[in-house]
């Protein structure tokens, strides 16, 4: 049985309450066209049960979301007619994420789209010696 969450418009599209235009789907995973999309073919990738964040998924999840991910990213390129995509995903509310359900956006891209790299998104970015990045990856690393 899945956890889901029926206050989650993805979990209510997982479980067939809201229709949506899937793409492809396996045994742990869901993809299928954003309904807001920001650019032709753009397509959201998310796991059939409820997690808010990547961290809380297992890894059978986890490989089953980039999966698809994987396998349809080519296909959905082909038929927006680009050759390239930003695929990207929103970690957390700070992060930007507006449904608090893990989802992988493929973003079909051309060339005048007006969207940047992801690096034209922060206009306050840190200045960081090397020791404050020494301190950061032994955090990681604990």
């Amino acid at each position: 049985m899945l956890h889901q969450d029926s206050n989650c418009i993805f979990c209510k599209i997982v479980s067939g309450q809201i229709p949506a235009r899937v793409v492809k789907q396996n045994d742990r995973a869901m993809a299928f066209l954003d309904a807001f999309p920001l650019a032709a073919g753009h397509v959201l990738v998310v796991p059939k049960a409820h997690f808010q964040k990547i961290q809380d998924m297992g890894a059978p999840d986890a490989r089953a979301v980039f999966d698809l991910v994987h396998k349809i990213t080519g296909r959905i390129e082909s038929a927006a007619g680009t050759s390239a995509s930003t695929i990207a995903v929103h970690n957390g509310k700070e992060a930007g994420q507006e449904v608090p359900h893990v989802h992988v956006h493929i973003i079909p891209r051309k060339p005048g789209d007006g969207a940047g790299p992801v690096h034209s998104m922060f206009k306050n970015r840190p200045r960081l010696s090397a020791q404050e990045m020494d301190a950061l990856l032994g955090k990681m690393m604990e």
